[in-house]
């Protein structure tokens, strides 16, 4: 029993020597854990240090490599009060101005309700053109001269004229004329023709002088008419040149090339034939109205030219614009030889003197490439000295991309250029 109790007592000890050992084991495994917990969490800080730093260098990188400039720009503009007289000819050469003539023809019809009508014989009219193939010699005409047409007809000449000999290329001379018909009547209308000079017939002439229709000859008629009073005829007249003349100046409009402008006052309506012929079975009239529209076409680059010398202090001969120069009001003053535009022969006009008035805004043109070229990867703050050589700039705006980058892209693709010039 007792050697029993000993052994128990001597196990007793073993097992709590072994649990105090058990104890100083985990007690240093703790330490040593801990140990290496606070050796692995001072790295883990240094790494997410590090690896923001990074994160924020690259976005800034990235931010100038992706940097952009816009730069609005208010051009230098000037108000003149204009009350010019001004010249220009059809020669070039002549004068510092120079102007086309635009001419465009056209025809304008109404059908109007007639109370009263009257027996009447209209002779058909037209033009035609003449050809002298015969002699470089001049051939004089006489008023009245019979043309045999390829119709079989007879038609006259209303003018005393003169057709031109063969030019030394070979070339028939060649004069135009207005002519009617030898007698009044229906019979004598007719689409183009071909004529013979009727008094050359059995000579050498004959075949070499000949003449064209320049289109349809109309107007013969025999019967009862419509009569108008004069008051009704003006008012029609009034009304369809008005109509006509703003359908050719819309067409002359759409056709002007680049460049050039017309002004809407400088235009004239030459009418050259005015008919009222009656509706069979109606108690009504097609009145019609043919014209040629005339408008002074010119050149808009050498009218500011002139302009801006006349108008600007000390002009140094920038490139200058004048934006409203098409609403500018154009005349031509009685002393220019042309005071009545609706009886001007518009053709033969070979000179004008004419007055520009009213308010020009006239603004000055810059060379935008060659800033935006002066301004690559320069400092935001040289951008105003930069500026101050351009004595054709009002005021200029720079924006640059992102809001703290401090120089100015050095690509032309980065740099935006935005110029306020007024329409």
């Amino acid at each position: 029993m007792s050697k029993k109790l000993i052994q128990d007592i001597v196990k007793i000890k073993v097992v709590k020597k072994e649990n105090r050992r058990v104890d100083r084991a985990l007690d240093s495994i703790q330490i040593e854990s801990k140990a290496l917990s606070t050796l692995s969490t001072k790295p883990r800080y240094g790494i997410w240090l590090l690896a923001g730093a990074c994160l924020i260098f690259l976005f800034f990188a990235l931010s100038f490599l992706f940097s952009k400039a816009t730069v609005t720009i208010n051009p230098k503009m000037q108000n003149s009060t204009l009350d010019e007289n001004l010249s220009a000819s059809k020669d070039s050469t002549l004068s510092d101005l120079s102007f086309d003539l635009v001419s465009l023809e056209g025809e304008e019809e109404k059908v109007i309700q007639v109370s009263q009508t009257k027996e009447v014989a209209e002779r058909a009219r037209g033009t035609a053109i003449l050809y002298n193939a015969f002699s470089p010699s001049p051939q004089r005409l006489d008023i009245d001269t019979r043309l045999e047409g390829s119709n079989g007809k007879i038609y006259k000449t209303t003018a005393q004229l003169i057709v031109p000999g063969v030019k030394k290329d070979g070339t028939p001379g060649s004069v135009e004329v207005k002519i009617y018909a030898a007698e009044a009547g229906p019979s004598y209308n007719s689409p183009p023709l071909d004529f013979k000079i009727f008094g050359f017939k059995g000579t050498s002439k004959y075949s070499k002088f000949y003449g064209r229709s320049k289109g349809e000859i109309t107007g013969g008629f025999k019967g009862r008419s419509p009569v108008l009073t004069d008051t009704e005829k003006s008012s029609l007249e009034n009304e369809l040149k008005g109509v006509l003349r703003e359908k050719l100046s819309k067409k002359a409009r759409d056709q002007i090339p680049a460049g050039f402008i017309l002004f809407e006052n400088a235009s004239g309506l030459n009418v050259h034939d005015i008919t009222a012929e009656p509706l069979p079975g109606e108690a009504s009239a097609l009145f019609s109205l043919k014209a040629t529209f005339y408008d002074f076409l010119l050149n808009e680059k050498k009218l500011t030219d002139k302009i801006a010398r006349d108008f600007i202090e000390d002009y140094d001969g920038s490139e200058v614009y004048i934006s409203n120069i098409k609403s500018l009001t154009f005349t031509l003053p009685a002393q220019a030889g042309l005071p009545d535009q609706e009886n001007i022969s518009f053709k033969d006009v070979k000179n004008i003197n004419f007055n520009l008035s009213d308010t020009a805004q006239i603004v000055w043109k810059f060379d935008a490439e060659k800033l935006r070229s002066e301004l690559l990867g320069k400092s935001k703050k040289d951008f105003n000295k930069i500026l101050a050589q351009y004595p054709n700039i009002d005021s200029a705006d720079l924006t640059l991309s992102p809001f703290w980058a401090r120089s100015i892209p050095s690509k032309l693709k980065d740099i935006k250029i935005i110029v306020n010039y007024p329409e």
